[in-house]
């Protein structure tokens, strides 16, 4: 049994006794925190959860010890730092535990990954392992790790607050590996920074994260249709940017499905390997299928559908961008409305204390629906997260924790919603970020709300962002050439578009000389200049930046790129030539768009390619069509961003224009009544999109006039 433990003022005592209490005895210890995918991320309480007969409700530790383990990092039982070759079971790096056997987890199988793992070692000191839920990243990187750096010590944060300590450890070592298993969590206000990066000399920084939460770095600029950097995350891209990345996928190969059938003895091993190649072995190894069946099946009546509502709260806590774990009492509060929402009194609920017994009990004796105790507060298994068929975060969800948390989680949330394209909910939560003084929260914050339809209050907010950072950084420093950025992207949105040309010409001179000529914000940049260029008037010469600017984009980002497929929409639209070329080069666009990994049919870009092609039909004089094609993205664009969006306005403004052009008039004036109804409550006075709605409206009242007799 390891001889780690967290160690605090008066933690191990009281994790003793908890564990004594539930006899496991003194070795037991070892295991002394339990593991969470969150911020509480210990990894090594996994045999607390896999006790028969342990549950959440009756057995307590200290609150108190936990509270004064929130800022620690992984020690020994001495205090110490522990050497990786120390580091002997998997659980204690944040691996999923696997089903209880005598004494060992599963043997560990080599993954075709590995090589390039250790390759990318031999030339990096920040290696970041990327993969979905349960496919294996942090055993891979655990087994790699302590075969190259036995003598290297371990360090772990174990949550977002502990990390300055883990850094300043890691770079007073002459020998250290800094271990950030789940990266999101040690991300975003009060977390890494590319600074305390630079200051780890020669230590090694190995992270893993999951897929769905690397794309929010990795294609950041997808949810900008007009293919801006209006980046709130620029740090954090800028970070991950640093890493050198090996993407683990979750089926596993048939090489490593024969590397593990020499431990098909081990019935854990043979059972992952009978499931097929539908799950991968390492996900059957952590039971995540049995899991979900096991959430899913709860809702029956007379079942658990009280603790399947407490699951559903706790999933979409952590969807709504919260990285730390909720309290019992919170799920108590935020669970009721799940609940009633599927029947509430109807579907016989038990309760509540039975509820989280059974939400925290293991299955296979892996992990429980929620993970956590009583005093750190608990946390969703990870791979619920991406469950098939869950909507948006509902609002009662929203509202009842930004009721409830602290100003640097309303900073994650709100960077979370405005990525998801809900920038009311962004605003909101950036608001309450900025206001508690977060650092960095008011360029966000200014961005959200001028995305929400309000560009000349965000320009006047940017306005004075960019002064002060000018008077305290200097005009051509990072930060203050990200200010000037958004700064000249609002001026356009405001209808001043030639303004906005010239602060991007003049922004490009300096972004390209402090930045570089291939630095994302640089093409980002030209995109902008070329964008506002075209819509001031002078399509020719946005078209011949565009095709400059397609030629570095390919050269730099390669052809499947989210912002090469924005380049490519931009030039089809300003290029002057035949209007059937423009329609069939969208139409490819559109099929690569549905068809590309990680982008898909509902992200911001394909969505902003439909548009185009509805305005080209409309153009074309084919208004049926058009109306057709304006419908269904006004659809999709509510279901996807929300009724409120000012892209859904837009959408229901040009389906409304199409329904005008084909005679329609009586329907377009009912849509168009209803959106400016909605509209003038979310967008500033005097936006173009109610300024077009109105005098749209009035020109059908002033046929109907004629018309009548």
């Amino acid at each position: 049994m390891s001889a780690l433990l967290l160690r605090g003022s008066g933690r191990a005592r009281g994790w003793a006794g908890y564990l004594g209490a539930v006899g496991l005895g003194a070795g037991a210890v070892a295991l002394a925190a339990v593991w969470t995918s969150g911020p509480w991320a210990a990894g090594i309480g996994a045999a607390v959860t896999a006790l028969s007969g342990l549950v959440a409700e009756r057995l307590q530790p200290d609150e108190g010890a936990d509270a004064r383990a929130a800022g620690e990092v992984l020690r020994t039982a001495a205090g110490r730092i522990p050497l990786l070759r120390d580091v002997d079971r998997p659980e204690l790096a944040g691996v999923h535990p696997a089903e209880a056997a005598p004494g060992t987890p599963p043997a560990y199988i080599e993954r075709d990954a590995e090589p390039m793992l250790r390759s990318a070692l031999d030339r990096a000191r920040f290696v970041l392992v990327v993969g979905e839920s349960t496919a294996g990243k942090t055993r891979l990187a655990y087994e790699v790790a302590r075969t190259r750096y036995p003598r290297h010590v371990f360090v772990r944060p174990l949550s977002r607050s502990a990390l300055p300590e883990a850094v300043r450890i890691a770079a007073r070592r002459r020998r250290a590996v800094l271990w950030l298993d789940d990266l999101e969590d040690h991300l975003g206000a009060g977390g890494l920074t590319a600074a305390q990066l630079a200051t780890l000399g020669k230590a090694v920084t190995i992270a893993t994260i999951r897929v769905q939460e690397y794309r929010r770095y990795d294609a950041r600029e997808e949810s900008r249709l007009t293919g801006s950097d209006r980046d709130a995350w620029r740090a954090q891209r800028d970070l991950l940017q640093q890493a050198a990345v090996i993407r683990l996928p979750r089926h596993w190969s048939a090489s490593e499905r024969r590397r593990a059938r020499v431990y098909e003895g081990d019935p854990r091993i043979g059972a992952a390997l009978r499931a097929g190649e539908r799950f991968g072995v390492a996900e059957v190894l952590a039971a995540g299928p049995e899991l979900l069946a096991s959430w899913e099946n709860g809702w029956a009546p007379g079942a658990n559908p009280r603790g399947a509502a407490v699951v559903a709260a706790a999933v979409d806590c952590r969807r709504a961008g919260l990285r730390r774990p909720v309290s019992r009492e919170w799920l108590r509060e935020l669970h009721a409305p799940y609940l009633a929402a599927r029947g509430g009194g109807d579907l016989q609920p038990e309760p509540f204390a039975q509820a989280m017994d059974w939400a925290c009990a293991a299955a296979y004796a892996t992990s429980g629906l929620l993970i956590g105790n009583y005093g750190a507060g608990f946390t969703a298994f990870d791979y619920l997260l991406n469950a098939p068929g869950r909507g948006p975060v509902p609002d009662h969800l929203w509202r009842g924790l930004l009721a409830r948390v602290e100003p640097a989680d309303a900073y994650d949330m709100g960077l979370a919603a405005h990525q998801d394209g809900r920038l009311a909910r962004a605003v909101q939560a950036l608001d309450l970020a900025a206001r508690g003084g977060v650092p960095g929260a008011e360029l966000p914050l200014a961005i959200a709300i001028g995305d929400s339809g309000k560009p000349n209050r965000a320009a006047a907010d940017l306005a004075g962002i960019t002064r002060r950072r000018t008077d305290r950084l200097g005009p051509r420093h990072p930060d203050t050439l990200a200010a000037r950025h958004q700064l000249a992207f609002f001026v356009g949105e405001s209808g001043n578009l030639r303004a906005a040309a010239a602060r991007f010409t003049e922004l490009l001179a300096d972004v390209r000389e402090v930045l570089g000529p291939d630095h994302p914000d640089t093409l980002a940049a030209r995109h902008q200049l070329a964008y506002f260029t075209g819509e001031a008037g002078d399509p020719r010469a946005a078209a011949r930046q565009l095709e400059d600017l397609l030629a570095d984009r390919l050269r730099v980002q390669g052809p499947g790129h989210p912002q090469v497929l924005a380049t490519r929409r931009s030039l089809i639209w300003f290029r002057p030539g035949d209007p059937a070329d423009a329609e069939r080069g969208l139409a490819e666009l559109l099929a690569e768009a549905e068809a590309a990994e990680g982008i898909g049919p509902d992200d911001p870009h394909t969505l902003a390619i439909r548009g185009s092609r509805a305005a080209l039909a409309a153009r074309a004089g084919r208004a049926a069509e058009a109306a057709e094609a304006w419908a269904g993205l006004t659809a999709d664009r509510t279901r996807v961003l929300g009724a409120d969006h000012p892209h859904v306005f837009y959408s229901r403004l040009e389906w409304a224009r199409a329904l005008t052009a084909q005679g329609r008039t009586a329907e377009a004036r009912v849509l168009l009544t209803g959106a400016l109804v909605r509209a003038r409550s979310v967008l500033e006075p005097g936006h173009r999109h109610l300024r077009t709605g109105r005098e749209l409206l009035a020109r059908l009242a002033d046929e109907a006039g004629r018309e009548d007799p």
